[in-house]
């Protein structure tokens, strides 16, 4: 008889945010095989449970994770020493588990594919990152271990761009596999029916941090204000640790005259269906996106989207066919965009039925997993 497939996946967070979502996706995939699924995580948190529930086994290591703040001597030094001190933990957990495969969710802990090498198994990195500004050292050095891989899962073309950028040999062991998503249970509810200059609610669901454009958002709600539109924004996200500087910006900002009394932050949300439901307009008006869960999400709500024109954003929305496409930290254009929609509701019903139909034959579970399985698969 043959032996079960044993997957050991590796992943940097406990959290429940866009790559941790997508992770319970892909647990489904290797368990749905009728393979072992074993997931690594450094610290307890709310992803465990859900990932119990999909069918892992979750095994805690503490072991270090590449932040920007180790972009400095000293911090690289720590770094190093963090690493010397978990490698034997992780060696151990490797060992104990058996696995065929080492799946590292992540480019920032490119320590557990040296475990996966050196154990022999197949090593493969889903990278979720587009890594595409900063020095080029800093960017090379973020790639290179990629090639400790034996093939590379790349959630977008703009993720492999940026990976391939200075280390082209990583394009030969690379594929595309775009996020797969199970959608509502339920048929989305209709987008309500309204009228011109009616009062509407945009929503946005991000992470609070600079690159998600939260920021530019509020602008762009000010903006529209100033014209006389009766519009709310609801915020659904927490911070990053680091971040709460940025946060504490985003609630002075909403309490400013132009926008007292429109804003409504409500934190982490999950699942995000309820709070799309509410929307007329879903924003992604993010800086920089790998990928963009949120956008996939509002077109499977049969929302009408307005998304920033960067990196994978563009692989999700098509502009004028399934969505509109803003240009990046521009709160002037964001607020044009919005105001497209708002002064043409059924345009805008349109654009939120083709987005549902194109996202459901693009972006699908099963695809998704049918993609993951084959990966992942021994040879």
């Amino acid at each position: 008889m043959a032996r079960t497939q044993i997957v050991l996946v590796a992943h940097p967070s406990a959290d429940l945010y866009g790559s941790d979502l997508q992770l319970l996706e892909t647990v489904t995939a290797i368990t749905s095989a009728g393979w072992e699924a074993h997931v690594v995580l450094p610290i307890d948190g709310p992803l465990a449970g859900r990932l119990r529930e999909r069918g892992a086994t979750v095994v805690y290591v503490p072991f270090p994770v590449l932040r920007k703040s180790s972009m400095t001597p000293v911090g690289l030094m720590r770094l190093a020493w963090s690493i010397l001190m978990a490698f034997p933990r992780m060696l151990r957990v490797v060992r104990s588990v058996g696995p065929q495969v080492v799946l590292v969710n992540t480019v920032t802990i490119p320590w557990w594919l040296v475990a996966g090498r050196t154990t022999r198994c197949l090593t493969v990195c889903h990278v979720h990152e587009a890594e595409d500004r900063g020095a080029r050292v800093v960017l090379t050095a973020l790639a290179l271990p990629q090639l400790l891989a034996h093939r590379l899962i790349v959630n977008s073309e703009a993720s492999g761009e940026a990976l391939t950028r200075y280390v082209p040999r990583l394009q030969r062991r690379m594929t595309v596999v775009h996020n797969g998503f199970p959608g509502p249970q339920e048929e989305p509810d209709p987008v309500r029916v309204r009228t011109v200059g009616e009062r509407a609610t945009l929503v946005v669901v991000a992470r609070l941090s600079p690159r998600k454009g939260i920021d530019v958002a509020l602008e762009a709600l000010a903006v529209l204000r100033a014209e006389g539109r009766p519009l709310e924004l609801l915020i659904c996200g927490t911070v990053f640790s680091g971040y709460e500087w940025f946060e504490e910006l985003l609630h002075r900002r909403a309490e400013e005259t132009d926008l007292a009394g429109s804003v409504h932050f409500r934190g982490y949300v999950s699942p995000t269906w309820p709070v799309l439901a509410q929307a007329d307009i879903v924003l992604v008006p993010s800086r920089a996106e790998p990928f963009g869960n949120t956008a996939v999400e509002a077109l499977l709500a049969s929302r009408p989207l307005v998304a920033s024109d960067v990196q994978g954003l563009r692989e999700i929305v098509r502009d004028g066919v399934n969505g509109l496409l803003a240009t990046p930290g521009d709160a002037h254009d964001l607020a044009h965009r919005i105001a497209i929609l708002l002064d043409q509701p059924a345009a805008a019903d349109a654009l939120a039925a083709s987005g549902r139909k194109d996202a459901l034959e693009r972006f699908s579970q099963a695809a998704y997993s049918a993609s993951i399985r084959r990966l992942l698969q021994r040879p």
